[in-house]
């Protein structure tokens, strides 16, 4: 399986509109060789390079296994008709907020999750909670990096 944007390249540098002090909007996304039983996706954003741990930026789940792509801006309701529902990320939002770092260049890795189940967690969970729902049912995965510096 492989995730890709039309954005930016694995390792390139993510564009300011994608950041969280410009547009703070979702960069668009798309995947392809998903095998063939996945009945959902599961997509973590989130950035190793903190002085505090990882931070998370992006938390979606229940995306239907027919679904290949997200398109730039994708809305933080907590559930996107006929998408998925958005977690919570470490800035204790819904959905996508992007790239802030404190210093220097930061590594942001789009991981995508194909998995065998709906997982049917509540709008709102958590990467920890999602990683927990999501053991023993992921029959792939995927990422893409990309760099941030402000």
């Amino acid at each position: 399986m492989e995730i890709k944007s039309s954005a930016f390249h694995h390792e390139g540098m993510i564009p300011a509109q994608y950041s969280f002090e410009d547009r703070n909007i979702s960069p668009p996304l798309a995947w392809m060789g998903a095998p063939v039983e996945t009945k959902s996706f599961a997509l973590i954003c989130d950035d190793p390079d903190t002085p505090v741990g990882t931070w998370v930026h992006w938390v979606i789940f229940d995306l239907p296994g027919n679904v290949n792509s997200l398109p730039e801006n994708v809305s933080r309701q907590e559930k996107i008709p006929g998408t998925g529902k958005n977690g919570k990320n470490f800035f204790g939002n819904f959905g996508y907020d992007g790239p802030c770092p404190p210093d220097g260049t930061h590594r942001y890795f789009f991981k995508l999750y194909a998995l065998d189940t709906m997982l049917n967690l509540k709008a709102g969970s958590t990467k920890e909670d999602l990683l927990a729902a999501m053991k023993g049912h992921v029959l792939a995965e995927a990422q893409v990096m990309g760099r941030y510096k402000r």
